[in-house]
């Protein structure tokens, strides 16, 4: 089994990780990332059709969103996670097509892509997987171009669920994200068209990091000058990262009046200049620097 992944800026070699991720991933768990993400362009050719026909495309918007959120670098490290999230990915595949069949739609499947139609069992998982990831592509240039735009919409999943998670939606980001996914399948797209998706994807991803910053600002108000304390103290702590602020709300509640101290590292720091968390005796500060050092931060900080 070997893997390539060049989705961040710690790319062994400035090239990518081949053996595994600079980040920890290991080289199995980058293939079910790539069957993962396979298998919601499969879906996304689908939702295209349905939103023609006027079907309700709810569920495969929120799997989309969440699955692709997953495959974000340091997200999620659960292999067999992924492997589930993927099957739940097929099994929606499958009623989606269903539901456009008995809707009247009729599906040229000589005309789909094969991501469209695929339909893996776990037991074969891996070895589709080989087949299946960012070297696929053979043109260099138009699997740069397919890769810029899928990272786009990596990031636009991320900030679109903290901000469901807030209770806010925008249904056009699904939408373009969607879009954006059937497009990396469509060998006929030129370098010049995919480079107006890429530009497309920068629009939605300021429309995206607007609706997260009104989610975020509405609940939590808005970011001020903070003085952050960076030491610890000697109460136990827990170190939180990421940038879901919703995490950080549900856990200063689950720690209230117990003796532990929370402290955010590096891609939480932003959350100590909401004022809402200034209320938290026990929001104790920053412990840590870059994201890409949370491996061994987190192993020093010797806590939860």
């Amino acid at each position: 089994m070997s893997m390539f992944c060049f989705q961040c800026q710690e790319a062994a070699k400035g090239t990518g990780c081949t053996v595994k991720g600079v980040c920890g991933k290991s080289d199995d768990l980058a293939q079910m990332m790539d069957l993962l993400v396979y298998t919601c362009k499969g879906i996304s050719v689908f939702t295209a059709e349905a939103r023609k026909a006027g079907l309700v495309t709810r569920s495969e918007d929120l799997f989309i969103m969440d699955a692709l959120f997953t495959t974000i670098t340091n997200a999620n490290f659960d292999k067999q996670a992924v492997v589930e999230k993927l099957k739940k990915g097929l099994e929606l595949k499958k009623s989606l097509q269903n539901r456009l069949r008995e809707a009247g739609v009729k599906l040229n499947e000589s005309q789909l892509p094969e991501a469209a139609l695929y339909q893996g069992t776990e037991a074969d998982f891996e070895k589709d997987a080989e087949s299946r990831g960012v070297l696929s592509t053979g043109d260099p240039d138009i699997r740069s171009l397919r890769e810029l735009l899928i990272y786009g919409v990596k990031g636009m999943a991320a900030y679109a669920e903290h901000a469901y998670n807030l209770g806010m939606e925008d249904p056009s980001i699904y939408q373009f994200m969607q879009e954006a996914l059937a497009a990396t399948l469509n060998d006929k797209l030129s370098a010049d068209e995919l480079v107006g998706l890429v530009l497309d994807a920068g629009k939605f991803g300021v429309t995206t990091m607007a609706l997260l910053d009104k989610a975020n600002t509405s609940r939590y108000g808005n970011p001020e000058l903070t003085q952050v304390n960076i030491g610890t103290r000697n109460n136990p702590g827990i170190l939180i990262s990421g940038h879901d602020l919703r995490d950080l709300e549900d856990l200063m509640i689950q720690t209230q009046g117990k003796g532990v101290d929370v402290y955010t590292h590096s891609e939480m720091l932003p959350a100590h200049y909401y004022p809402f968390f200034k209320k938290y005796p026990n929001f104790a500060g920053n412990y840590g620097s870059a994201w890409w050092k949370q491996k061994e931060e987190f192993e020093t900080f010797n806590g939860p």
